[in-house]
Order: C-alpha cells, then structure tokens, then sequence
C-alpha cells in the first residue's frame, strides 16, 4: 500500500511540473558544463627531459608517451633514414636481445612502440616499473644491426614499390611536392634511390643527432604517484645523454599567385584523385584557432558538411569528399578539400569544391549549420576526455603549443562563444578560392579535355602538366599514331600467339579456377567456372559460406547475395551471351582499334569491343593488361576496371595470375591458386 501511495505522489509531482512548462518556447541553453581537466604535475631533469604526470587512478593501467619536438628534419638524398631509425628502435638494446624483449612485453600484456623521434608504452600499473625500465633501456641503449637493416630495408623498398602504381600514394606525394618543394623537409619524399644511399652508420648518426632529451616530453598518465615515477624516471632517464641538435635553414614554400589546376598522368588510374589546397600560417595559440576549425568542420569534416551534401548526396560524384585543415608552429600547414571521383565527373567535382570553399568565404554559415558543429564538438571532447591518450595530449600540447594552462578548461566556453561571423572571417584567412592549387591525378585521356575547358568566377582556370614526381612536364599526347598495318583483327591475332596460339585457345572447353584475396584482414576465396557453351558461375566465399554468386547457364542467369536472389535483366542476359566463354575475344567481330594509349609499363592498343566493353592489349607483349566494363548500378553508369598481370603458362597456354578489380573506390587483388582446363566441370554447376 505504501509503495502505490508513493508511485501516486510521485506521479502528481510529475504533472505538476509538465503543467509549468511553456513547451511552446525552446528550452534556453544552460551554462557550458565546468571541465575538471586535473593539471598535470612537472619536473625536469639535468639533461632537459622534462616529464609531466597526470594522476588517474581509475583503472590499474599506466600510459607513457615520449615525444621529442624537434625542428623538421630535411633528410635531402638520403630520404627514409628517419623510417629506418623508426624500424630499428625497439628490437631490444645492448643487454636484451630482439626476441627476449618482445616475449617479456607480450608475458606482462603490455606495448612498447617506437618512432624515430618518440615512443609509446602501456601496461598494467603493477608492471608500470619494468615496463619504464624496458622503454628506457630501448631507447638510450638501441640495439642497431646490420642483420636488422638490411631486413627493414628491404621492407621499405618492397612497400615503395607497391606505392609506384598505387593513384592515392602518387597523389599524396605530388601534393605534398607542389606545395612544399621537395627541399623542404614536408615536400621532400622517399624513393629507392635514397633508401639505398642509407647506411646503418646514417642511422646510428639519425640517433644520436636527434634522438636526444634536450627536446623531448614525456607523459605519463594513470594509476601512479607523483613521487614514485619521479624517482623511476631518474633511475632509468639519468644516463640519456644531453645534446644540442642540429640545426639548419631550408626552402620557405609560397601559395601560388591564382588559381590553377596542377595535372599529374597516371594511365592505369581508374578514378581522380582531387584535392584543392592552399598553406595556411595556423598555430594553436592563434586567437581565432578554433574558430578555423569549426569553419573547416562545416565545410568538409564529416557526412552533415557541406562538401559531402554536395558531391556525395546531392551529385552522387563521389563516395565522400572532405576537407583537413593543418595547423604547425614551425613551419605552414595546408588546407586541403579533396575527393576521389569517377574519371567522367573530374571536371565537374573540380568546380563544385572550388565553388564551395568560395561560398564559405563569402557568405556566412547558417545559425543551423554552426549550433549542430558546436555540438558536435562539445560532444566529442566530453567523450576524449575519458581517454588517457587524451590527456596526454593536451598536457603536451600546453607545453609545446605556447597555450595558457587553462586553454582546455575553457575549451567548451570559448566554442560556445564562436559566433558566424568568426566563421567567415577565419575562412577567409586560411581558405583560398582566388590562389587555390588545384591537384589531379588521374588518367589524362578520359579527364584532361574537360579540365581545360574549365571557368571559375569568370575566369578559365588554367592547366600545368607534371609527373608523378612532381616535376614540370609537357601535357601528355594521347593522339600517339598507330603504327601502319596495325587493326583491330591484328591486336587481337597478336593476342591469340602472345597467349600460346589461337588453335589451343579454340580446343579450351572449360575453365576451372580457385583464387584468394584479402579486404580489410579478411580473406576471400573466389571460384570461376567457365564453358565454350556460354555458360559461367563466380562464387566468391569466406570461411566456406558464399557472400556473392553470378550464375549464367546460356539462357537466364543471376545474382545471389546475402541469400537474395536476382535474376538477370534482358540487358544482362545479353551482355552475358557476348562475353561469358573462356576466351570471349575469339567470338569478337566489331572490335574496332580506338588508339594507342600510355600506361605504367608502356603503351597499350586500346579496343572498343562493345558500347559497354573496352580492353587494352600491350604493344610489344600482344597480352591483356586491362578490361574497362561500364555496368548499370542504381540508375548510375559506373565503371568495373579489371587489371591483369603476372602471367605465367598452364597447359601451354598464358594466364593472368593477378586480377585487380576496382569498382569506385572499393579494389580488391584476386591472385590466383589454381586453374584447370577442360576438367572439374558440369552442367550441373550452372543451375
């Protein structure tokens, strides 16, 4: 009785209260919530490592962040030391071997990882003291060998070389040249040829001239007491030894003087790459610092900005298109607003970004668009602050931005305080539309004609050519003449001998093949059959469950996926009865030669087999090296690009044994286990 009579009370209260409220006015907003950031306490030591010790005894578990904040180091003809110090730094030290020290870290659960000017560990706190001693002796005593040298370099110049085709990696590099210079340690970039200047003894010396305490931070944040670490800071850090850096002068990089479009060729490219930037003179104690940043959130920084709305939702050019502001006390930072789009759209995702960072500059943004930012941003930073990483940060930052010790106490206060014209006036300091650079990278033949048609706020925005190195280029001729005598029937005749012979292709009654690929550390299976009687099946597989099938049986066909069944469209059934043998160029009849074309390894006859269907054959090879399928997908064209390589002989006859297949920006490497011919195939497979 009594707990009905308490729930009655309780419920009348509640009405009470609902009657004096006005819901037809906008609750008003309550004062920012108080930060309780605890200060982090400090000391130094002789040798200049000072050490800051935030107290968190919430969880059991310590983190301990070294950061040694030099100037930007210019590495010139010997670009990748810094990787390979990197590399080399935590494989044990002068009294522990690589192999104990990595079985002791992984025994007590813990991390150690270094960078060539800094070093992160975390443990529970009970190991806290072995762990700082492990940290400590790896990064005062390394352990540099040449067995371990030679082992990381060849690493690093087996990842440059997968980087030399890669769109996104040559993109980034010729960006960071164009706007840099590459005698300016941010423009600057490392190839083969300067990996293999690099000795150890460059190490050894990278080390000693800059893996020094004189500048270097350290933070430690959790279950521990000031007086504790300070005495295991000076057991373990005494002995590092205090040395002045290095210093010298390099290039001081400048904006262009009006907007232009800077071009970098890339035939095998499937898509652009495209990014607008500008540098920027943006340091965290700057008075309108986060102002900037809210202006660089509404523009590109999420999937409610307005780069995004534009290209993605409302043009549907692209996947997503974002922008990044920098910001750097000793050097410029950069702007950038990018994308990556289909080859077809360049032109017009170019003119919609620049017409977007226009309009941020020269109207203001929308109450609407600046509380949603606000809010996103006081979300966030009340949820960082749960992380030790976190605090970490801001008690370095403080001590290397030049920021008051309450910059992060009042962060929430003075976001809430930006107001729209702030905005504006921080977008028209750090964002240019008037001396933008305008980078592409893409393939020239399908996007360069459009580009040079391009006006921007009345004015034709002119092209400059340059190569994947960032070097001034002359515009690339894709009108190469066909050598005389050369037609479509002699490419694909070439092909036919360059593949083992048209007669063997011909006899080839099936094909049965097994192949693997991996899609963010999962690994994928794909098995293809295919008949001379129009008949095929893809099914692509993890852990033994089918994800995606594609059948055709000559006649009807379709799609299978996540157990939802699609049957083919008129369209697809007759695509498929033109291209669904093991070799389909044999049953060509209308392909007609539309060129030569440039690509990474050459050049390249390009054929138009179908409205839907162009391939490209290697010159001096007569091998398949690319398919480009345009294909209907939600109302969209969109293009599947297949590109082949490695071939190798089965049965005397020459098959690709990788395939990439891109479709947008999704791209996966399909290597191939096994292939069959005429055997392991049924009519059965196709029902």
């Amino acid at each position: 009785m009594k707990r009905i009579i308490i729930t009655l009370v309780l419920a009348l209260i509640t009405i009470n209260l609902n009657a004096q409220i006005d819901r037809s006015k906008m609750p008003k907003p309550g004062p920012s919530p108080e930060i309780n950031l605890k200060e982090a306490k400090r000391f130094e030591l002789d040798n200049g490592l000072k050490v800051l010790v935030v107290e968190n005894n919430k969880l059991p578990r310590v983190s301990v962040q070294l950061q040694i904040d030099n100037l930007p180091i210019l590495e010139g003809d010997k670009s990748g030391t810094s990787i390979l110090t990197s590399s080399l730094l935590g494989n044990g030290s002068k009294s522990i071997s690589k192999d104990d020290f990595n079985e002791e870290v992984d025994f007590l659960g813990a991390r150690i990882n270094f960078g060539s000017q800094s070093a992160f560990a975390s443990s529970l706190s009970k190991y806290f003291p072995r762990i700082l001693e492990l940290m400590a002796d790896a990064a005062i005593n390394p352990n540099f060998t040449q067995e371990e040298f030679e082992k990381e370099k060849a690493k690093l110049l087996t990842g440059l070389k997968t980087q030399e085709k890669d769109v996104k990696s040559i993109a980034s590099r010729v960006q960071r040249v164009l706007a840099y210079g590459v005698k300016h340690p941010y423009g600057e970039f490392t190839n083969e040829e300067t990996v293999n200047n690099v000795t150890l003894e460059d190490v050894e010396k990278f080390y000693s001239n800059y893996f020094v305490p004189t500048n270097a931070y350290m933070i430690i944040v959790g279950d521990v007491k000031f007086d504790e670490v300070k005495k295991l800071i000076n057991k373990n850090f005494t002995s590092w030894t205090k040395k002045t850096v290095p210093s010298f002068t390099f290039s001081k990089p400048a904006n262009t003087q009006y907007t232009q479009i800077n071009f970098v060729d890339v035939p095998n490219a499937v898509q652009s790459e495209i990014a607008v930037q500008n540098l920027v003179d943006l340091k965290m104690k700057d008075p309108d610092y986060l102002a900037a940043f809210v202006a660089n959130q509404i523009l590109g920084g999420g999937g409610e900005a307005r780069l995004f709305l534009n290209l993605r939702e409302d043009k549907g050019y692209t996947y997503g298109s974002y922008s990044r502001l920098g910001d750097d006390k000793y050097a410029p930072a950069t702007f950038r607003a990018s994308a990556s789009v289909r080859n077809m759209v360049t032109d017009s995702s170019v003119v919609e970004i620049l017409k977007e960072v226009d309009r941020i500059i020269k109207e203001p943004v929308s109450d609407k668009e600046l509380k949603n930012t606000k809010a996103k941003y006081v979300g966030r930073f009340v949820l960082d602050l749960e992380k030790p990483e976190t605090i970490a940060r801001y008690a370095l930052n403080i001590e290397t931005e030049g920021l008051p010790k309450d910059f992060y106490k009042k962060y929430l206060e003075n976001i809430n305080a930006i107001t729209t014209q702030d905005v504006q006036k921080a977008a028209q300091k750090y964002f240019s539309s008037s001396n933008a650079r305008v980078v592409v990278t893409g393939k020239g033949s399908d996007v360069i004609e459009n580009l040079e048609k391009i006006t921007f706020n009345g004015k034709k925005v002119p092209v400059f050519y340059f190569d994947k190195y960032g070097n001034k280029t002359e515009k690339p001729d894709y009108n190469a003449a066909t050598p005389e005598g050369v037609t479509a029937q002699s490419v694909l005749d070439s092909y036919f001998k360059a593949m083992g012979g048209k007669d063997k292709l011909e006899a080839v009654k099936s094909i049965f093949s097994t192949s693997d690929a991996s899609v963010n550390g999962m690994a994928l299976m794909m098995t293809m059959k295919v008949t001379s009687k129009n008949q095929t099946i893809t099914d692509v597989q993890f852990n033994g469950n089918s994800m995606s099938k594609n059948v055709f049986d000559g006649s009807k066909g379709y799609f299978m996926q996540q157990g939802q069944k699609l049957d083919y469209t008129e369209d697809q059934v007759n695509t498929a009865k033109k291209e669904v043998f093991p070799f389909p160029e044999l049953k060509n009849t209308t392909a007609t030669l539309e060129g030569v074309e440039p690509y990474s390894d050459g050049k390249a006859y390009k054929l138009k087999m179908s409205d839907k269907k162009t391939t490209y054959f290697d010159t001096e090879s007569g091998l398949k090296i690319k398919d480009e399928l345009i294909q209907e997908m939600a109302g969209q064209k969109m293009t599947t690009t297949l590109i082949y390589s490695d071939y190798k002989e089965v049965n005397g006859i020459k098959f690709p044994q990788v395939t990439k297949m891109t479709v947008g920006p999704q791209a996966l490497e399909f290597k191939i286990k096994e292939i069959k011919i005429n055997e392991g195939v049924t009519d059965e497979d196709f029902k």
